[in-house]
């Protein structure tokens, strides 16, 4: 009798960023609020994870735990792991974080003009990420702040490098932010809500900029925004936050075609379409709750139309509803249908 010949396992690599039950709240002068209560996710290399979810859903807050720039006080992280490349960041010294950050994982800023000093001149802000990171003369450091400022596509770059943030308009700005973003050739970057307050052209042409300098340098990219509208051609998987946890995570296009949440519905609902032009814009009624005061249950159910007697009594785990997708509603398989 002969057995067949045992394969060497292959060791595969970690993910390129994996969040596991991360907590963190904000300890005020009226109490504890939880932000972030048990968010779960990864990014590979190349992969594009769009985060989803009103102002306050703890999108942004767990972004700044992520990259380590959470303002404590107030804020502490109180539980999780947070793996860059199989390391918990969470446990690394101060000095080896900042290593880490920019050079490793940069982030985009949502407010470009703010985020920029005001008394450099763009040219010289690009340029200190080389001095200080690479040791780079002056010199050399403005050369490659032009590169960058052309790979961003700033018209008459050699020329501007010399030019103020209020000099440029809020889209040339954001582009500025971009090329900081990408100066150390991070393998992960999170953007920030990139296109707030830019009109619908420039928004489609700084995603177009994002997706394209993605494929280009194989990074990983975590794109916050609380516009389903502006992911659909860029994001590879959705995750949905609401109240400071994932209540749904799919693929893109699963999500566009049947969302397994109430949330979900209600958020795409609420995208403008050419077809209903002339009716009422949907809005989901009631506010995201106060997080000093989560309310018992599912979060959500107050302004739930699903919602029923175990929606308020029971907090939703994140059901499978398919290999690649999960729901945090009770009543997943009703939203998928209906």
């Amino acid at each position: 009798m002969t057995t067949e010949p045992t394969v060497p396992s292959v060791p595969t690599e970690p993910p390129l960023l994996e969040v596991r039950d991360l907590h963190v709240e904000f300890r005020t002068r009226d109490g504890v609020a939880h932000a972030v209560n048990g968010v779960s996710y990864t990014v590979s290399a190349a992969e594009t994870l769009a985060v989803l979810g009103e102002s306050g859903s703890g999108k942004s807050v767990t972004a700044q735990a992520i990259m380590g720039i959470l303002d404590s006080p107030p804020g502490f992280v109180t539980q999780g792991e947070i793996l860059f490349r199989g390391q918990d960041l969470l446990k690394m010294n101060a000095e080896d974080r900042r290593k880490v950050r920019g050079a490793k994982m940069a982030m985009i800023f949502q407010d470009a003009l703010s985020s920029l000093n005001p008394v450099l001149s763009v040219g010289n802000q690009l340029a200190e990420m080389f001095i200080v990171h690479e040791g780079m003369s002056r010199k050399d450091a403005k050369s490659k702040a032009i590169e960058l400022m052309d790979r961003v596509r700033i018209p008459a770059a050699r020329d501007r490098v010399g030019d103020y943030p209020h000099q440029f308009s809020g889209g040339m700005r954001q582009r500025i932010m971009i090329a900081m973003a990408l100066a150390l050739e991070p393998d992960l970057i999170i953007a920030d809500e990139p296109t707030t307050a830019l009109d619908v052209t420039v928004q489609a042409q700084v995603m177009e900029l994002l997706a394209e300098l993605q494929r280009e340098y194989s990074m990983g990219l975590i794109l916050i925004t609380h516009d389903l509208g502006v992911v659909a051609d860029v994001a590879d998987y959705i995750a949905v936050m609401y109240a400071g946890r994932i209540v749904e995570t799919a693929p893109v296009h699963e999500i566009y075609r049947r969302p397994a949440h109430p949330y979900t519905k209600g958020l795409l609902a609420s995208i403008p379409r050419l077809d209903q032009k002339g009716r009422e814009l949907y809005a989901i009624k009631g506010l995201p709750p106060n997080l000093l005061h989560i309310p018992p249950g599912c979060a959500f159910n107050p302004r739930c139309p699903m919602a029923q007697a175990v929606c308020r009594a029971d907090v939703p785990p994140l059901y499978e509803v398919s290999p690649t997708r999960a729901s945090a509603c009770h009543f997943w398989k009703e939203a998928l249908d209906g």
